[in-house]
């Protein structure tokens, strides 16, 4: 699994070049975390491609890779 927290200045290349490259590797799971827009994106691979769900931050996310993990974004995105 991989976790990429977003800023302005690598933006573009966690959403495109890392992503790309991810997936290719065979990354199971990356979550792109945007601290802009408050939200997460997390990437699944199904068949060797992944599978985009799109969070808020109010949300529980699963981590598909672990069993019974969740992830409450209310603590990540805490002040």
């Amino acid at each position: 699994m991989a976790v990429e927290v977003l800023s302005p200045s690598s933006r573009k290349r966690d959403e495109q070049l890392k992503y790309k490259n991810y997936e290719f590797a065979g990354v199971r799971e990356y979550w792109i975390i945007d601290p802009e827009s408050v939200t997460v994106k997390a990437c699944v691979l199904v068949n060797g491609k992944y599978k985009v769900t799109e969070y808020d931050g109010e949300a529980i996310v699963p981590v598909t890779i672990l069993d019974g993990c969740k992830i409450n974004m209310k603590e990540v995105f805490a002040e």
